[in-house]
């Protein structure tokens, strides 16, 4: 049964009419055409959907969105400043050339966000902990933890 639902994204708030129960990502992408997070593995194991809630990563897929009309939500777009300069994280990934075809790299940013937030000197070690949840079939592991440290150094 669909509600009018309020959700307050990349620091606006939306009103939309759906279902309380339907997934997130969903919401995101074709109600609101904000199309960073990618529809991956559907099972909340891949990361492709990740998105911040409250600051924290987490991934979208299968999250009812009647559980985050509270919550602070941050899209790969929200990152982006009001004068459309890039978030530094993104300007690392972009910097070190830490993506290939590019479909985890919604999950990759945000997870690195995520963990910058937290810890503002990460270990190798703890990049790869934050972001072991981030699949990426082309292999650009190792440019991701250069450019989560680049992103580090930048903050």
């Amino acid at each position: 049964m669909k509600n009018n639902l309020k959700l307050h994204i990349n620091g606006r708030d939306h009103e939309i009419n759906i279902d309380p129960s339907t997934p997130l990502l969903y919401v995101l992408r074709n109600e609101l055409k904000l199309n960073g997070p990618k529809f991956g593995c559907g099972l909340q194991q891949c990361g492709a959907c990740m998105v911040l809630i409250d600051g924290e990563a987490r991934p979208s897929c299968r999250m009812p969105v009647g559980t985050v009309l509270k919550s602070k939500i941050t899209t790969l777009k929200g990152l982006i400043g009001n004068d459309g300069a890039l978030h530094p994280v993104q300007k690392a990934f972009v910097k070190e050339q830490a993506a290939q075809c590019g479909y985890c790299l919604n999950g990759m940013v945000i997870s690195s966000v995520a963990l910058l937030e937290k810890n503002k000197n990460p270990s190798d070690t703890e990049i790869r902990q934050e972001l072991a949840i981030n699949i990426c079939r082309c292999g650009v592991h190792s440019r991701v933890i250069k450019a989560v440290k680049t992103a580090a150094q930048d903050l």
